[in-house]
């Protein structure tokens, strides 16, 4: 294939896009096919010809399509949401084309300096301070490794990427059970490991980390003769939306001189509306955040969104600078692969800036809050259900609950099995989560396309298969 020939193919895949994203409610959300399907179709080697795009083309309907779970799927309420909007689509389509590396300034002075001023849109349309300067990262796993990197050198005064842990204070960091796994992994790439992550105690209805509990792990582990380093809370958390008292939890912080990082991942884009934003009051005190506006604003995945209060700290953790990256002769700019773990960087931001001109932030929070509202009135219907209970009241537009007959002695088989026929059955897609001990059913809206019946349709199918069960 040539550039001659991509006119044509290129036309061909705008409108398989339309007809894609306009026939997605009647495919079932979840890919129906068994482990092992998709790749019997595959052959076992690369093609030693080329081989003509119609052919490859038709075996993509064929094969993959059939495999692909429709995470842009209005009825898509698993996990969080990848959006993926029409205007951050078309960008991405530009960005791919042109294939840059934006390592570093030189590399392209576009994409760094939007990168710059949309992050400072961002940051202001989010109400956070102009003491924050923001990158995007690929994914909140990497602003959050990114997060704890900075933790270990400042508690080690700047000694860990040089001497390493050996012969080191055993670091410690606190995050309660409800903070997403991404804190653990970082954990282990940092070399801190997972017997040092401090699991702090939830109360409360938010299941938020004690504070005062918090204050008395960190003492406990100054007498013990630990290293204390940074401390992890999370606004809107994974399984059932919890929320720190961001406030709280930091003052605590700053009284041990640690950093903190807030995960805001999912619930950060509704902060967007200043309505939401007691969710995370006090996030000002914090030293650094993420969200990602590839889950719940409409930029497809990845593009995380970074903020931090001290910039010469990240990159001071973080910034290598062989002879080979160095820009001469200019002053004052910025080079963001020192900001982050990998060297090679996508032109993100351009999706950013096609997205906030094309819907605009009023656009963007009628969305939010149409999800939000839907999901608190889906909430209240399964309530008035029979056999129905709720566990976890909305945070935004995620509440958990359950099936719970009298006549039922296995609530939590009940409900796994209830998950499993709703996501067979593909009308819909549903994930389950625990809480308390308890298997329960987990529900979130917020797809781009999403109108109040996708969301509604979610209580006729799950009542309707289990009064099959």
């Amino acid at each position: 294939m040539r550039w001659t020939d991509f006119p044509k193919w290129g036309r061909y895949v705008a409108d398989w896009a339309a007809e894609y994203h306009g026939s997605l409610r009647e495919r079932p959300v979840r890919a129906q096919t068994k482990p092992g399907e998709i790749a019997a179709q595959l052959a076992a080697a690369a093609p030693e010809q080329g081989q003509p795009v119609e052919d490859v083309i038709k075996d993509f309907e064929r094969i993959v399509m059939p495999g692909i779970t429709h995470w842009q799927h209005p009825r898509f309420f698993a996990y969080f949401p990848s959006n993926a909007s029409p205007a951050a689509v078309l960008a991405d389509f530009f960005t791919t084309v042109m294939a840059p590396q934006c390592m570093l300034w030189q590399t392209s002075p576009a994409a760094t300096e939007m990168e710059t001023r949309m992050m400072d849109w961002l940051r202001d349309a989010l109400g956070l301070p102009q003491a924050f300067h923001g990158v995007i990262q690929d994914s909140a796993s990497g602003a959050t490794l990114a997060a704890v990197l900075t933790m270990r050198e400042k508690a080690l005064n700047w000694a860990g990427n040089q001497k390493g842990l050996t012969g080191q204070a055993r670091l410690r960091i606190y995050a309660s059970e409800e903070v997403h796994t991404s804190v653990d992994r970082a954990i282990w790439i940092a070399g801190i490991g997972q017997e040092n992550l401090v699991r702090i105690p939830t109360h409360g209805p938010m299941r938020a980390m004690d504070p005062a509990k918090l204050d008395a792990a960190i003492k406990a582990d100054l007498a013990a003769g630990f290293l204390p380093a940074g401390v992890i809370a999370c606004t809107g958390g994974t399984g059932t939306g919890a929320c720190d008292d961001i406030s709280a939890v930091c003052d605590v912080a700053a009284t041990h001189e640690l950093y903190t990082h807030v995960d805001a991942a999912w619930a950060g884009s509704a902060m967007l509306c200043e309505e939401f934003r007691s969710l995370w009051t006090g996030v000002e005190k914090a030293d650094s955040v993420v969200l990602n506006p590839h889950k719940w604003m409409g930029t497809q995945f990845d593009l995380s969104a970074h903020f931090v209060r001290a910039p010469e700290d990240l990159t001071r953790t973080l910034a290598i600078q062989p002879e080979y990256l160095k820009t001469h002769g200019k002053d004052g700019i910025i080079n963001y692969s020192e900001w982050s773990v990998p060297l090679g960087r996508r032109f993100r931001a351009l999706k950013l800036w096609f997205l906030f001109r094309t819907y605009g932030l009023e656009g963007l929070r009628t969305m939010l809050r149409n999800h939000v509202k839907w999901s608190e009135e889906l909430c209240e219907r399964f309530r008035a259900a029979p056999d129905f209970e709720i566990i976890t009241d909305p945070v935004l537009s995620l509440f958990t609950f359950r099936y719970a007959p009298q006549s039922a002695t296995d609530l939590d088989a009940l409900n796994q099995n209830l998950v499993d026929r709703v996501n067979d059955d593909g009308r819909i897609y549903i994930t389950q989560t625990r809480t308390t001990g308890a298997l329960v059913i987990r529900f979130q809206a917020g797809q781009f396309d999403a109108t109040r019946a996708d969301v509604m349709m979610a209580y006729d199918v799950i009542t309707e298969i289990a009064a099959t069960l």
